[in-house]
């Protein structure tokens, strides 16, 4: 999908040394092309990721050795258990196929062909575990746990909720690996025209001051800085309108203004499955994300780059998040609603109850106008009165949470004049006169 060609790709034109940045939009292979070569250079392949994954995959990453030189059936020399898998798996992508269609297809086709064939015969490796393999805990919502459980797992109650994470570093390493790709993710640095005009997100003011207080972030030009973007969606039209399944994306934009919003480059890192939305609880379901990027943040991890043929320490941040306004109070923890729904003026926010209308409007925006504004004398115009008040200038979330005592599910109602709800998980901090968010 990265347009790499493994019987060719010693044959790259692609020069590291050249100082000329250039983008040939012709090696971009559309995501939405599927025409795709399966070569069969697969130990060729599985070889080169072995030299850039953790010990934890290791031993994954064998038994993927010995899928790919054991045969499908005794005596078949044409086709591998992995070989055939795999274009198994790119037919049901390409044609979207469901799990359940999916599932049958194995299971007749282990049955067609010779025994001791190697097909598996589902996707689901724990479908029929009652427990989680990793903490122990239990699948299903039980009013008391016992050791009863019934093969049919539909008969052991209602499901937990599931949370679907898809790790952002092996992604991010497999972006470094292919050559093009690893190219692109310095466009920023290389290809950008540096006029001092606004047209790409490393023009701006908080690229610069991060590159300013991080300097030694900074100084590493292929490190990654992501946009993070949450909110509810409803996947069944009008089925059902109280359904809200929130996936949380990743972009990246070390890329080029044409690139950022493509499918191809956007990672979705989790599913939040519904019906109902996380709320303050989407801290329970950020956390395994949060790990990850808090180690790309602190140690970071140890990357090969494909275009200049050399590891090196990959690092990451959040930059900025992309939300909603109901969206930005779930991650950053911070009441948007009622009568200080303002995160810049917090307990100065200057709200109006409209007793008639049922509202709260958000009056005194005056006070963002330059201090010589006509619009601050005048007083018929607006609410009667002249404004003089300046924005807040500085603002620190972290001491108005550090004490904060948070109780995630369901808990009573906050106190009253609460405008912080929790710890949050994504906060904000304040660099000169640009707001942003990292993680606390």
């Amino acid at each position: 999908m990265h347009g790499e060609s493994l019987s060719n790709r010693n044959l790259s034109s692609i020069n590291a040394q050249n100082d000329a940045f250039q983008i040939n939009d012709s090696n971009i292979v559309d995501d939405d092309d599927h025409s795709i070569d399966l070569n069969d250079n697969l130990s060729e392949m599985l070889h080169d990721l072995e030299t850039n994954i953790g010990d934890d995959d290791q031993r994954k990453l064998h038994d993927l050795f010995d899928d790919a030189k054991k045969p499908l059936y005794p005596g078949c020399e044409k086709f591998s258990k992995l070989n055939v898998v795999l274009k198994l798996f790119n037919l049901k992508s390409n044609y979207g196929w469901s799990d359940k269609s999916f599932t049958d297809l194995l299971v007749i086709l282990h049955d067609m062909l010779p025994d001791g064939n190697e097909l598996p015969i589902s996707t689901k490796e724990f479908e029929k575990e009652h427990k989680c393999v990793i903490c122990g805990a239990s699948r299903y919502k039980r009013k008391k746990e016992t050791d009863d459980m019934d093969d049919d797992v539909t008969k052991n109650g209602p499901p937990n909720k599931i949370l679907l994470y898809f790790p952002i570093i092996p992604r991010l390493k497999r972006l470094f690996s292919n050559e093009n790709e690893a190219k692109l993710l310095r466009w920023h640095k290389d290809g950008r025209v540096n006029d001092g005009k606004l047209r790409h997100v490393a023009d701006s003011p908080q690229w610069r001051n991060i590159d300013h207080k991080y300097p030694d972030f900074g100084e590493e030009v292929r490190n990654i800085r992501f946009g993070l973007s949450s909110d509810g969606i409803n996947p069944f039209v009008n089925v059902s309108s109280r359904h809200s399944t929130w996936p949380v994306l990743l972009c990246i934009y070390n890329l080029p203004p044409w690139l950022c919003m493509k499918r191809k480059y956007i990672m979705m890192t989790l599913l939040i499955q519904g019906p109902k939305q996380p709320g303050n609880d989407i801290d329970v379901y950020l956390a395994p994300l949060i790990d990850d990027l808090k180690t790309l943040w602190g140690s970071g991890i140890v990357v090969y780059d494909a275009y200049n043929k050399e590891n090196f320490t990959l690092r990451a941040m959040i930059f900025c998040t992309i939300s909603d306004f109901p969206a930005y109070g779930n991650l950053s923890g911070y009441s948007t609603k009622g009568k200080k729904a303002c995160p810049v003026c917090e307990d100065e926010t200057n709200s109006i109850w409209l007793k008639n209308f049922k509202k709260t409007v958000y009056m005194g925006y005056r006070r963002f106008l330059p201090t010589s504004h006509v619009y601050r004398n005048k007083k018929d115009e607006f609410d009667g009165n002249t404004e003089h008040r300046t924005m807040r200038k500085r603002f620190d979330a972290f001491s108005r949470v550090e004490n904060l005592n948070i109780v995630l599910g369901k808990r009573t109602r906050a106190q009253k004049d609460a405008i912080w709800k929790k710890n949050q998980s994504f906060g904000i901090y304040h660099i000169g006169s640009i707001w942003m968010l990292d993680i606390v």
